[in-house]
């Protein structure tokens, strides 16, 4: 899979993807990433890619120029390449596990990451297939978002994680018994035992497999009840209470 970052800063990426699971899948030619500056296709001797916003305001605004010649020169290199674009703001829909799953489903995903105010509008409306920020906060720059992607997606990407099941056991990934619900991790321990007086549920050191998952499965869902409520929709909240 690879994943095509544009950016006024691509040195931002310089280091956060040689480390952990993402630098080992680059390394071993799972995925690719690639970094593009969107001052190269500026067209004032200044490389100017933004300007100030028609009818007034504070701040300046990515202009849809560059943005567009870019896409457009990336796709050109791969026609037939199955890819997603994503534009990468405050104001779009929030970024869930489930769009990484879907996602990882692409032979390349595109990010453009807004800065300043914003991108004009027509690059949401015209030139990418989804909007999406990473949570009601408001970043400098979406260079900190796209980083957080790509480590969601690359790692459901086939071969990146040593243990395929480790994705599909975690927090927001669907029910292992076939349902639609999909809440957070149950919690884990190890060495030691107990430490400073604070124990390790004993049904987790009794060896007997169906308690520890039948523990494993309730502490998860009072973990998700306690946290994240909104991920037990009314089936699975009418299904987990029917079981307690």
């Amino acid at each position: 899979m690879r994943f095509q970052l544009l950016t006024i800063f691509p040195s931002f990426f310089d280091g956060p993807f040689e480390h952990g699971v993402v630098g080992r899948a680059a390394k071993n030619g799972l995925i690719e990433i690639e970094t593009h500056d969107l001052r190269r296709h500026a067209t004032d001797r200044h490389r100017s890619v933004d300007d100030r916003p028609f009818g007034g305001g504070e701040g300046m605004v990515i202009m849809v120029e560059p943005v567009c010649l870019l896409l457009e020169e990336l796709a050109a290199q791969a026609p037939e390449a199955k890819r997603r674009r994503i534009l990468l703001s405050a104001q779009g829909k929030v970024f869930d596990q489930e769009d990484a799953r879907r996602w990882a489903e692409y032979d390349e995903l595109t990010l453009v990451c807004g800065r300043y105010e914003g991108v004009d509008e027509r690059v949401a409306d015209h030139l990418v297939d989804e909007e999406v920020s990473v949570g009601s906060f408001v970043l400098s720059g979406g260079e900190w978002a796209a980083g957080m992607i790509v480590d969601s997606v690359a790692r459901l990407v086939p071969g990146v994680l040593g243990n395929e099941a480790s994705s599909r056991r975690e927090s927001f990934a669907p029910s292992e018994d076939g349902g639609s619900v999909a809440g957070l991790d149950c919690p884990h321990y190890t060495r030691p035992a107990e430490f400073r007086g604070w124990a390790t549920p004993e049904v987790l050191l009794s060896g007997d497999h169906e308690k520890i998952r039948r523990w494993r499965e309730e502490a998860a869902r009072e973990k998700t009840r306690r946290y994240r409520p909104d991920l037990l929709d009314s089936a699975g909240r009418d299904a987990a209470d029917k079981e307690l």
